[in-house]
C-alpha cells in the first residue's frame, strides 16, 4: 500500500535531518546521506516525545534496525507516526528483513567528482597562466612568440587535461583492485540507478550512465558509499597508454613554452645561441 505524502507533515530534526513521505516511500535526508524506506521494509514508526523512531522489519529472533530523528515537533511527530502506521501493510507473521529493502545513497561528492573538480580548477589555472605568459612574451619579444605560443599552449592544455585524468583514474582503479572491495550492483527501479550491498550489510544506491541489469563496482572499505565503476580491461589499457603518452607530450609542451618565454625575456639570446651552435 502506498503512503500519501500530502496527509503527513515534514519532520525537521537535529543536525539538518528531514523526514518526509515521498510517493511510495519514506525518505530520510541527512547532510551526508539519503535513506529510502519502502512500506514493506517498515515495521512501525514510533513517536516518543520529540523523537521519531523508524523500526524496520526483522526476522523473528533478530534485533530490528532502527533510525531516529531527534528534536522534531512533538505534535507533528505524533501525526506522522499515526499516519504512517495506519497505511503500512499488515505483516505481523512476515519474516521480511527490512534492511534488505532500505537503500542508503551518499550525498557527499565521490572521489571521482572531487578529482574532476580539482582537475578543472587546475586546468583553469593553467589557462590563466598561459594567457599571462603569452602577454609577457608578446610585450618582451615579438609577434612570432605569441603566434608560436598560442597553438602550442592550446595543444598542451588539452593533452594535460586528458593525460592527468586518464592516468590518475587508472591509479585509483589499480589501488581499488589491490586494497578495495569489488561487488556487483543490480539495477534499481529508477533508470540509471543501481544498488549494492557493502561489507556492513547496508544496501547503497548510486547513479550511473549504463542501462544494463548490473554493473561491477569497487569501493574503499574505509568509505563504502564512494564507489567507482571500473573500466573494461581493453578500454583501461587503451586509455592508460594514450593518457601516459599525452601526459608526456603535455610536459614537453610546458617545457617548450617556458623556453619561449625565457627567450623573449632575454631578448632572443637562447635562439641566437642555438643558431650559433
Amino acid at each position: 500500500m502506498s503512503i500519501t505524502p500530502s496527509s503527513l507533515p515534514v519532520l525537521q530534526g537535529r543536525g539538518g535531518a528531514v523526514l518526509t513521505a515521498d510517493r511510495d516511500a519514506l525518505v530520510l535526508d541527512r547532510p551526508r546521506e539519503q535513506v529510502t524506506f519502502v512500506p514493506a521494509a517498515v515495521a512501525r514508526v514510533r513517536a516518543e516525545g520529540r523523537t521519531v523512531t523508524i523500526e524496520l522489519r526483522a526476522p523473528r529472533g533478530t534485533a530490528p534496525t532502527v533510525y531516529q530523528v531527534e528534536d522534531v515537533s512533538e505534535a507533528a511527530a505524533a501525526v506522522f507516526a499515526d499516519g504512517v502506521n495506519a497505511m503500512l501493510p499488515d505483516r505481523e507473521d512476515d519474516e521480511t528483513d527490512g534492511t534488505a529493502l532500505t537503500v542508503v545513497r551518499a550525498l557527499t561528492p565521490t572521489w571521482h567528482q572531487r578529482f574532476v573538480r580539482r582537475l578543472l580548477w587546475g586546468l583553469l589555472g593553467f589557462f590563466v597562466a598561459l594567457v599571462a605568459f603569452t602577454v609577457v612574451a608578446g610585450l618582451a619579444g615579438t609577434a612570432a612568440s605569441v603566434i608560436f605560443m598560442l597553438p602550442i599552449g592550446g595543444i598542451t592544455w588539452v593533452c594535460l587535461g586528458v593525460g592527468v585524468y586518464t592516468v590518475r583514474r587508472w591509479l585509483r582503479e589499480r589501488w581499488l583492485r589491490r586494497h578495495g572491495i569489488t561487488v556487483t550492483a543490480t539495477a534499481a527501479a529508477t533508470p540509471g540507478a543501481y544498488v549494492y550491498m557493502d561489507g556492513t550489510g547496508t544496501y547503497r544506491g548510486f547513479v550511473h550512465g549504463d542501462d544494463g541489469p548490473y554493473v561491477t563496482v569497487s569501493y574503499d572499505p574505509r568509505d563504502p558509499a564512494d564507489v567507482l565503476v571500473p573500466q573494461a580491461p581493453h578500454l583501461r589499457l587503451l586509455n592508460t597508454v594514450l593518457g601516459s603518452f599525452l601526459l608526456l607530450c603535455s610536459l614537453g609542451g610546458v617545457a617548450l613554452l617556458v623556453l619561449v618565454v625565457v627567450d623573449a625575456l632575454t631578448g632572443g639570446e637562447l635562439s641566437r645561441g642555438a643558431d650559433g651552435v
